[in-house]
């Protein structure tokens, strides 16, 4: 009797210690310079790192540190865009922060809008296959797609920069949709 009980439990202990040093390993946090010196570094890349982080709400505008944001493995979509903006730069790429205001959900959002790809990187999408959204170039554009994503309507958005070293937001340009089409910065910027 004691031998078969002994034999029972060693498949669960075995599977246990298993999937704790396994798991322990594949759930290592990610740092800094492993995004910016991944050799081949692309959008669609770099969102495939952050599907098992975890949405963190928090009631500011505000952005973590990288290695917060990194370690804790969660965030929101501010988090992400910045840290994304700041990685795909550095690999060359030519990107966009733009935050999106949307009436009635009292929400904001924020993504990383890639201008080589003509898409752009969101937090929401991170779990799904399709982790990147193709959207036009002005800020109209991709607040127009945000809200259709929310089933919402938008009121004006913001492309904006963040610096990491003094953690400062700058407004670039500001497009509020009521606003003929002329008039947006980002489009009387190209004529």
């Amino acid at each position: 009797m004691s031998r078969s009980i002994t034999r029972w439990w060693r498949l669960p202990l075995s599977l246990f210690v298993l999937y704790f040093f396994l798991g322990s390993s594949a759930i290592h946090a990610l740092t800094m310079n492993e995004l910016l010196n991944a050799p081949t570094m692309s959008p669609k890349q770099f969102a495939n790192y952050f599907e098992d982080f975890k949405f963190e709400d928090r009631l500011v505008f505000d952005v973590q540190s990288p290695q917060q944001f990194l370690s804790k493995r969660s965030g929101d979509c501010i988090d992400y865009a910045v840290l994304a903006d700041h990685v795909l730069k550095h690999r060359g790429y030519q990107t966009r922060l733009i935050r999106v205001e949307m009436v009635g959900l009292d929400v904001g959002h924020a993504v990383c809008y890639v201008q080589d790809d003509r898409v752009y990187l969101d937090y929401n999408n991170r779990k799904y296959f399709f982790t990147l959204t193709r959207s036009g170039p002005t800020i109209r554009q991709v607040a127009t797609k945000i809200a259709a994503s929310f089933n919402a309507n938008w009121t004006f958005a913001q492309e904006f920069a963040f610096d990491y070293d003094d953690f400062y937001k700058r407004i670039i340009h500001t497009v509020v949709k009521i606003e003929p089409t002329s008039a947006d910065p980002d489009v009387v910027a190209k004529k």
